[in-house]
This record gives C-alpha cells, sequence and structure tokens, in this order.
C-alpha cells in the first residue's frame, strides 16, 4: 500500500517536460480509438469525471510548467504616447529635438529678415524725404526763375525780387500760394501762374492789366485804365498809340458809369480800330462817342452789342468814306451824316 502523496504548495507544480506530456496525452487518446467502444455495460459518470479531471489538472500543470507570455496589451503602447525609445536609444528624441531647433531657427531667422526690410525701408524713404524736403538737391536757385507776360505796365524787377527772395528752399517746401498771392498784389497783374521747373527752377506766367484809354486827372496827369476800369498806372501824358477819355473819375454815381461803358466800348474794339481812336468822350453811361484820327465820328450809344455794332460800323465807314458821323447807337437802323 502507497503512502499518501504530500499535499503540494498552492501555485507550484511538478515539473514535467512540456513536450513528454503532450506526447502521452496524444498516445492515450489515439489508444482509445484504436481499441474501440468496450463491451460491457455504459461506464458509470463518476470514473468518467474522475478522468476528466485528471485531464484538467494535466493541462494545467502545463500551463504552469511553460514560461508566461507577456500580454499583447502590454506591449502595445497607449494611445497618443509618444513611441518609446527605449529600442532606438537617442534616434527619436535627437529627431525631435533637431526639428524643433530647426524650426525655432526658421522663425527667428523670419523676424530677422522682417526686421531687416522694415529697418531698409524706412531709412530709403528718411533719404528721400531729406533729399526732397531738406537737401539743396532741389533748393531754387534765383538764375533759374522766368517770368513772362509781364506786357507794358508790370515791373518785371519786382516780380522777380518777390520769386527770389524764396532762393535756396527746396521746390516741394515753396509756398506757391502765398508767392502767387504776393504777386497779385502789385500793380497792373491781372493773373499769374507760378510752375515749378525741376529741379531748381520757377517759371512765372503773368497776365498784365493793359491800359485801353488815358483819364484827364487833377494835377494834369493821366490815369491809365483797363477794360475792366482799374487803374494800373498814372502817366503826365497821353501814351502813344493811346486814347483820352474826357469823363471825370471823382463822380461815384453817373461819371462812374459813364466811364465803364465807354471802357466797355473800347475793349471790345478790334485792335486796329482801337488803334485808330484818338479821344473818347462820355457823358452819360448811355452816350459813349469815339473820334477816329481821321475826325471821323463814331456814336456808339451804351456798352451793350459792341461786336455787332462794330461789324456795322466797319461797314458804314468803308461804304461812304465822306461821313464825318456814324451813328450805330442802334445797330439794327444805323444812320451817317
Amino acid at each position: 500500500m502507497r503512502p499518501p502523496a504530500r499535499p503540494r504548495a498552492a501555485g507550484t507544480a511538478r515539473p514535467r517536460p512540456a513536450d513528454q506530456g503532450a506526447a502521452a496525452q496524444d498516445q492515450a487518446r489515439e489508444d482509445r480509438t484504436a481499441a474501440g467502444p468496450r463491451p460491457g455495460p455504459a461506464r458509470s459518470a463518476r470514473p468518467r469525471q474522475a478522468e476528466e479531471r485528471r485531464t484538467d489538472e494535466h493541462q494545467a500543470e502545463q500551463r504552469e510548467a511553460q514560461p508566461a507570455r507577456p500580454r499583447a496589451q502590454a506591449a502595445r503602447p497607449e494611445a497618443g504616447r509618444a513611441p518609446s525609445s527605449e529600442g532606438r536609444p537617442g534616434v527619436v528624441s535627437d529627431q525631435l529635438a533637431d526639428r524643433l531647433a530647426e524650426r525655432t531657427a526658421m522663425a527667428r531667422y523670419r523676424v530677422w529678415r522682417r526686421i531687416g526690410w522694415t529697418a531698409l525701408v524706412v531709412a530709403v524713404a528718411a533719404g528721400l524725404g531729406w533729399a526732397t524736403f531738406f537737401s539743396p538737391l532741389f533748393a531754387l536757385d534765383a538764375e533759374q526763375v522766368r517770368v513772362t507776360g509781364e506786357g507794358t505796365t508790370v515791373d518785371v524787377g519786382e516780380v522777380r525780387e518777390a520769386v527770389t527772395g524764396e532762393a535756396g528752399v527746396p521746390l516741394p517746401r515753396l509756398d506757391t500760394v502765398g508767392l502767387r498771392e504776393e504777386i497779385l498784389a502789385m500793380n497792373a497783374v491781372k493773373n499769374v501762374r507760378i510752375t515749378r521747373a525741376w529741379p531748381d527752377g520757377l517759371t512765372v506766367e503773368l497776365t498784365s492789366r493793359e491800359p485801353v484809354a488815358a483819364v484827364p486827372q487833377p494835377g494834369d496827369v493821366y490815369a491809365l485804365m483797363d477794360a475792366e476800369g482799374v487803374r494800373v498806372a498814372t502817366a503826365e501824358e497821353v501814351p502813344e498809340g493811346l486814347p483820352s477819355i474826357v469823363t471825370s473819375l471823382s463822380d461815384a454815381g453817373a461819371g462812374r458809369r459813364a466811364l465803364d461803358a465807354a471802357l466797355a466800348v473800347l475793349g471790345a474794339l478790334p485792335p486796329k480800330l482801337a488803334a485808330d481812336i484818338t479821344t473818347v468822350s462820355a457823358a452819360t453811361q448811355d452816350d459813349v462817342r469815339t473820334t477816329l484820327s481821321d475826325g471821323r465820328v463814331i456814336l456808339w450809344g451804351s456798352g451793350a452789342d459792341v461786336p455787332l455794332k462794330t461789324k456795322v460800323a466797319q461797314t458804314l465807314l468803308r461804304a461812304e468814306p465822306t461821313a464825318t458821323t456814324v451813328d450805330v447807337s442802334s445797330p439794327g437802323l444805323p444812320v451817317t451824316h
């Protein structure tokens, strides 16, 4: 009779080769298959349960004898984590560090490049601004000032003196508006246009007030008047080729209206006919008369419709050279004497 088997500690198993247990199990299975079903009464359920228990114990011993496999889940990296660098020491971490350093260097380069371009643009703009507004490169040269259109009454020296007073000032900073107002305040200047002539010149185009008649004044002087009734100059004698107007400037009412009517007639006449007139008289604004160099008189009436009256007067002067008076105050019904 065998002594009872020692109870094994929990979790321990008798060492047995894994191949030997698996081979014995396969051999027993083949023997039962070859022998076929045993004759006799069916085995009871208890021996069968005991056999199944022994088989389960045998399989448990085989599993305990085999080394434990690492879990697949433990071997897999968790989602969202960077792969471990234990298998390849220094590779992944070095590459990540290099990429971060490269990205930082590129960002720094872009910043410095932007700063450099901005500084260059600011420097260029500042240089251009200084050269344009403050340097002598575009400063006005007094010798490059040109004055035109002075006519017979404008003092060119006075105009040039006013312009050359701004010599040395860069053209972009030159106050042309103030300079224009100063020139317009001068005598006999009707209009002025100032143009910069780059890089250091200035062009002054004047429109002068040309006198059309000389009006006698107290003191044996004559006021030279233009077509708008502006007094442009004073002369001791009537200038050659300029008619004199017999009227008075002292009367602010009727005399002034008569003068304006006479000047309107003279201003609308063609140059050839105006040059042939020696005197103009205007007792009232509706009684303007001109005397030609040959003594013939033209009655104009008022200063209205002067272009039409001029055509009629010229036609009558050619058609009736012996007439001493030509009345065109009503151009539709002219009269000659």
